[in-house]
Protein backbone atom coordinates (compact mmCIF):
# COMPACT_ATOMS: atom_id res chain seq x y z
CA UNK A 1 0.00 0.00 0.00
CA UNK A 2 1.79 3.59 -1.20
CA UNK A 3 -0.07 6.39 -0.01
CA UNK A 4 -2.99 4.86 1.23
CA UNK A 5 -3.17 3.51 -1.91
CA UNK A 6 -3.75 0.02 -3.33
CA UNK A 7 -1.54 -1.06 -6.32
CA UNK A 8 -4.73 -1.51 -8.26
CA UNK A 9 -5.92 1.75 -7.63
CA UNK A 10 -3.02 3.95 -8.62
CA UNK A 11 -2.52 1.26 -12.12
CA UNK A 12 -6.09 2.51 -12.56
CA UNK A 13 -5.67 5.98 -12.27
CA UNK A 14 -2.83 6.10 -14.54
CA UNK A 15 -3.72 4.19 -17.16
CA UNK A 16 -6.48 6.41 -17.06
CA UNK A 17 -5.31 9.97 -16.62
CA UNK A 18 -1.66 8.79 -17.27
CA UNK A 19 -2.22 8.28 -20.54
CA UNK A 20 -4.73 10.87 -21.63
CA UNK A 21 -2.39 13.15 -20.36
CA UNK A 22 0.49 11.42 -22.39
CA UNK A 23 -1.86 11.55 -25.12
CA UNK A 24 -2.32 15.66 -24.61
CA UNK A 25 1.62 16.04 -24.21
CA UNK A 26 1.83 14.08 -27.68
CA UNK A 27 -0.59 16.76 -29.20
CA UNK A 28 2.11 19.41 -28.55
CA UNK A 29 5.08 17.42 -29.34
CA UNK A 30 3.45 16.21 -32.99
CA UNK A 31 2.39 20.24 -33.27
CA UNK A 32 5.78 21.30 -32.62
CA UNK A 33 7.67 18.69 -35.13
CA UNK A 34 5.55 19.82 -37.43
CA UNK A 35 6.12 23.15 -37.12
CA UNK A 36 9.99 22.64 -36.64
CA UNK A 37 9.75 20.46 -40.06
CA UNK A 38 7.39 22.63 -42.10
CA UNK A 39 6.04 19.91 -43.00
CA UNK A 40 2.83 21.77 -44.44
CA UNK A 41 -0.90 21.43 -44.39
CA UNK A 42 -1.06 17.63 -45.67
CA UNK A 43 1.76 16.52 -43.63
CA UNK A 44 0.48 17.89 -40.40
CA UNK A 45 -2.44 16.01 -41.41
CA UNK A 46 -1.05 13.00 -41.80
CA UNK A 47 0.81 13.99 -38.18
CA UNK A 48 -2.10 14.38 -36.60
CA UNK A 49 -4.17 11.71 -38.08
CA UNK A 50 -1.54 8.90 -36.77
CA UNK A 51 -2.30 10.41 -33.29
CA UNK A 52 -5.76 10.49 -33.62
CA UNK A 53 -5.90 6.67 -34.75
CA UNK A 54 -4.62 6.02 -31.61
CA UNK A 55 -6.61 7.97 -29.10
CA UNK A 56 -9.88 6.54 -31.01
CA UNK A 57 -8.09 3.11 -29.58
CA UNK A 58 -7.50 4.51 -26.08
CA UNK A 59 -11.41 6.04 -26.38
CA UNK A 60 -12.51 2.47 -27.22
CA UNK A 61 -10.84 1.09 -24.99
CA UNK A 62 -11.95 3.47 -21.80
CA UNK A 63 -15.98 2.34 -23.88
CA UNK A 64 -15.92 -1.13 -23.97
CA UNK A 65 -14.28 -1.36 -19.92
CA UNK A 66 -17.30 0.33 -19.07
CA UNK A 67 -19.98 -1.32 -21.17
CA UNK A 68 -18.79 -4.62 -19.71
CA UNK A 69 -18.88 -3.64 -16.49
CA UNK A 70 -22.27 -2.15 -16.64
Amino acid sequence: MIFGFTEQQISEFFLTYGVGAFILFMLFIIGHLAWQSKAGKFGTFVLFLGLAVGFIGFLAKVVIQWYLEK
